[in-house]
């Protein structure tokens, strides 16, 4: 089994990712975390000292090594990977199923409040400045997360919740 979950900053890639692997005893990945180990440097290290498009390169090439050579999996990718080159074709028309964990602007902009230390981008946003930020992305980036198989609303919901309603979509 093949599984790809995009979606917003926040929106829980990594935390359901893992439990949702756990339910269907096949491996998790985080694209991003590849990408750290590949490169010896965090995410923000490398935004920081080689920039953002060459990162958006070798996440594109480390992408489509993985889903070539990777035979069953639960992948999270980064909240923007979609939204490059054509990444989001590379999980289309494949054997691979796909799904948006989709977050409301303002479940988004709460939690990521509390995130602000871990990711750069937001360290100099706060309150209206944050929401706004996360709205514009979002607007920006929907084309592209709308492009999976199954869209599963996350607010409201907790792991258990949306876990069980991945898996039935899946049988």
């Amino acid at each position: 089994m093949k599984i790809i979950l995009v979606g917003y900053m926040a929106s829980g890639k990594t935390m359901i990712g893992k439990i949702l692997s756990e339910a269907l005893e096949v491996p998790f990945y985080d694209l991003d975390f590849l990408i750290e180990q590949e490169l010896h440097l965090k995410i923000t290290e490398i935004f920081e000292q080689k920039g953002e498009l060459f990162f958006r390169k070798k996440e594109r090439k480390i992408l489509e090594s993985f889903l070539n050579n990777t035979a069953s999996y639960v992948l999270a990718l980064g909240g923007g990977t979609p939204c490059y080159y054509d990444n989001f074709n590379l999980y289309q028309n494949q054997n691979i199923k796909s799904f948006y964990l989709k977050a409301s602007v303002t479940s988004l902009t709460e939690r990521l409040k509390f995130q602000k230390s871990t990711r750069p981008i937001l360290a100099n946003l706060n309150g209206e400045a944050l929401n706004e930020f996360v709205a514009k992305h979002l607007f920006e980036r929907n084309y592209f997360y709308n492009q999976v198989e199954t869209i599963i609303t996350v607010d409201n919901k907790n792991e258990k919740e949306i876990v069980s309603e991945m898996l039935s979509k899946l049988a």
